[in-house]
């Protein structure tokens, strides 16, 4: 199946590894031309160089903070600058430290709203314009299955990103009339290195090892094991591309069965 990807202009961030690595190299796969941003250079660096090399299509790399609030803006306009333009663009970042509720304190409250809102907040507005010249314009926001189903000592992480998830829905209904579609993608427990670094803290506070931890988390899923971030990326590569055209305001668990909810 042509999903519609290739000669497109794609941004993700948050893409030297993980989550958003899969994904730009997917999109990469599938032709798009793809700039990734995180906030060490070499490391920025070595993975567009990677993913360049792999797929023969235009990968660059771009090194920055999207918490600071002048650097979205920046980066936009660079992306725009390296591909001649924008149709793709997918928020991503990493996610706030972890903790209970009375171990954090106000900074860490406002540097979680910096993360895991603010950055989408900034990284939009600053694409819209660009968007707009675009026939196929999509923004998928990187959020968590957090915001349906807390997660047990990631209480920054659960709070602020229902508030992402207000702004992903609000944008597709308000910017929907000028085809623009805004969708969001709600991991569960997928095997990245966040992921174990989360499990060995876990660990530490429940006195058992990470392996026991990870084994635990896995038994959620019907399938009793963790999602690869290539299955995660399949998701939200659709849900970018135009092959999902009529697909906007949507919020899509990729959890193995891990939520339990009905709606």
């Amino acid at each position: 199946m042509d999903i519609g990807l290739r000669g497109k202009k794609a941004l993700v961030t948050g893409a030297s590894r993980g989550l958003g690595y899969a994904t730009a190299r997917l999109l990469a796969q599938d032709g798009a031309e793809v700039v990734i941003n995180s906030r060490n250079l070499e490391n920025i660096s070595q993975a567009a160089e990677k993913l360049a090399g792999e797929t023969g299509v235009k990968v660059f790399g771009v090194a920055g903070d999207v918490t600071d609030p002048i650097f979205p803006q920046e980066l936009i306009a660079k992306t725009v600058e390296l591909l001649g333009g924008l149709d793709l663009l997918g928020t991503n970042s990493a996610g706030p430290v972890t903790g209970k509720f009375e171990a954090l304190n106000d900074d860490a409250w406002y540097q979680a709203v910096e993360l895991s809102l603010m950055s989408h907040v900034r990284l939009i507005r600053a694409a819209l314009p660009s968007l707009r010249k675009s026939s196929t314009p999509s923004v998928l926001t990187f959020t968590s299955y957090s915001v349906k189903q807390p997660i047990p000592y990631l209480v920054l992480s659960n709070s602020v990103r229902l508030a992402t998830i207000g702004l992903t829905k609000t944008l597709a209904l308000e910017l929907g009339n000028e085809g623009i579609r805004f969708n969001s993608i709600l991991p569960a427990w997928t095997e990245t290195e966040r992921i174990i670094e989360l499990m060995i803290a876990r660990a530490k506070i429940n006195g058992t090892t990470p392996e026991e931890e990870i084994q635990k988390q896995s038994n959620e899923s019907v399938f009793k094991r963790m999602s690869s971030v290539e299955e995660f990326a399949k998701a939200a590569v659709f849900l970018l591309s135009p092959a999902a055209s009529y697909i906007t305001g949507v919020m899509l668990t990729v959890d193995g069965g891990m939520y339990k909810g009905m709606m």
